[in-house]
């Protein structure tokens, strides 16, 4: 196994109780990524002209506990990288949500990086021409409106289209382990949601690739050449905590398990702990009852959130930094402020709402006051029929 680069990363961004419960690779019971598996790939790359989907997830982890990005690793084995595609958030995994990212060039290694959340969010004949394989590498959490897996299509598409291969360094997915939530109707697909699939979906990037294709999900029912290179020792029910940030407002382990529930206030006007130290472990906003909801923060502006919800006003709501929630999503947050809103014509933002949500059935249900249990009974079917689909393209137990 191959692990050098130009620079080495410490895994150290983290508080001590939210550090990666990662081991030396010599640990036979170790998860081992894709990107680890150089002698794999190493042969499918030599000789070919290549551009590579990375951000800052992207790395080749090494026995000290330290990294190397995956980028600088493949430059020093004089791998032929003409450029790197980078996702939202960008290649270095600084911009806030939404944002649009602009071309540049990488000041570190003067590569080209295109934006495929500015301009284009599929890359262009133009952007593929010299190219002959493209690599996929991004570490993803398993929610449907986590934009990675809009981008995975978009590349895989791109690349069916003009005859280029793919290769995806497979990582673990963090929520693999179960799936939730409501199922995405075509009429509201959007980069937030491309495909009939939950909200949670439990797939790994691989998986999902292969779906993507099964299911002839890119135009014109066309199939991209993809190959995977497969992790070790990982099955759907193995804990992993991920060592690295995925996007500037995911910091931890629990944000992560909460994402998926919390995630829905992106289509509110509550703020989900954006502009605070504790994102997606919280939630508030001014106009929640305060009697009800006694904890009480500001948000302001910080890394990842310019501008976040209610920023510099004191909100109210609830703080979930020690809730245990694991292997389910829930709506209790969720429908809990929306019955403590003092004015709940201010609640939902419907279209955003309806992006995310990925169906305009949630937030009516919400609206008429339906439990939590409810409203989950009305997803059963759609789960279930998932769940047959998804046991087609699973690669791991």
């Amino acid at each position: 196994m191959i692990s050098c680069g130009s620079t080495t990363t410490r895994i150290d961004n983290k508080s001590s109780e939210d550090k990666a419960t990662y081991k030396p690779l010599s640990d036979d019971k170790t998860i081992v990524v894709g990107a680890n598996q150089t002698e794999n790939y190493l042969p499918l790359l030599k000789g070919k002209r290549v551009g590579i989907v990375a951000n800052q997830t992207s790395v080749i982890f090494k026995n000290d506990f330290s990294y190397t990005h995956l980028v600088d690793s493949l430059l020093a084995l004089h791998i032929n990288i003409k450029k790197v595609f980078a996702p939202e958030h960008g290649f270095r995994g600084q911009a806030d949500a939404g944002a649009h990212v602009n071309d540049a060039i990488d000041t570190k290694t003067n590569l080209p990086l295109v934006s495929l959340h500015g301009k284009y969010r599929k890359p262009i004949p133009e952007q593929l021409k010299d190219l002959d394989i493209v690599v996929f590498d991004i570490q993803d959490v398993g929610v449907r409106f986590y934009t990675y897996i809009s981008t995975l299509h978009n590349v895989m598409e791109a690349c069916a289209e003009n005859g280029i291969s793919v290769l995806i360094l497979d990582r673990p997915n963090p929520n693999g382990h179960y799936i939730d939530g409501p199922t995405l109707e075509l009429q509201h697909k959007n980069f937030l949601g491309m495909h009939p699939i939950p909200l949670v979906h439990g797939m790994t990037i691989g998986e999902y690739a292969k779906m993507i294709n099964g299911q002839a999900w890119l135009n014109d029912g066309l199939q991209c050449d993809i190959k995977i290179i497969l992790l070790k020792n990982y099955t759907h029910n193995t804990s992993y905590s991920l060592p690295i940030r995925p996007s500037p407002n995911l910091p931890n382990d629990q944000s992560i398990r909460l994402y998926p529930s919390l995630g829905l206030f992106e289509g509110t006007n509550i703020n989900a702990g954006r502009g605070t130290e504790f994102q997606f472990q919280r939630y508030g906003a001014p106009f929640l009852n305060k009697n009800a909801l006694t904890f009480s923060y500001t948000p302001i502006e910080n890394f990842g959130a310019k501008h976040p919800k209610h920023k510099n006003k004191l909100c109210y709501g609830e703080d979930l930094r020690h809730e245990n929630l694991n292997g389910i999503m829930t709506l209790k947050w969720v429908i809990k402020a929306y019955e403590n809103t003092l004015d709940k014509s201010r609640f939902f933002n419907t279209t955003n709402f309806t992006k995310h949500a990925g169906t305009e059935k949630l937030q009516q249900q919400i609206e008429s006051g339906l439990s939590e249990v409810e409203i989950k009974l009305t997803w059963k079917e759609d789960l279930e029929n998932f769940k047959k689909i998804r046991a087609q393209y699973l690669l791991y137990p």
